[in-house]
């Protein structure tokens, strides 16, 4: 299983967010070592089509899963829509996308 971590230096939610991966990993049973990815400019964010510091991909798939067409770069915080805190996504969310990954489903 691919796991990655984007995000972008001056990001305050870096931390929680691999922090958080570490935990829904764990609870799973999953050992997957966490790639953790310094968007650097908005070249690198638009070849990545990152959307927001921190950004979480499970086999290379945003946990907030989004359509592709939707997604715009962005060299900024990113908010999640249903998350009790900011700048990460709820656990739910990491947990059904690692589920997904480990079943070979895709949203």
């Amino acid at each position: 299983m691919k796991v990655e971590v984007l995000y972008v230096a001056e990001c305050p939610s870096h931390g929680a967010a691999v922090k958080l991966v570490r935990e829904v990993l764990a609870a799973q049973g999953v050992e997957a070592e966490i790639q953790e990815v310094l968007v650097k400019d908005g070249e690198m964010a638009s070849e990545l089509r990152f959307s927001g510091s921190p950004t979480i991909r499970i086999n290379g798939r945003d946990v907030a899963g989004e359509p592709e067409e939707a997604r715009s770069s962005a060299l900024s915080c990113r908010l999640y829509s249903g998350s009790k805190q900011a700048g990460l996504p709820p656990p739910e969310m990491v947990q059904r996308a690692v589920l997904e990954a480990r079943l070979g489903r895709r949203r």
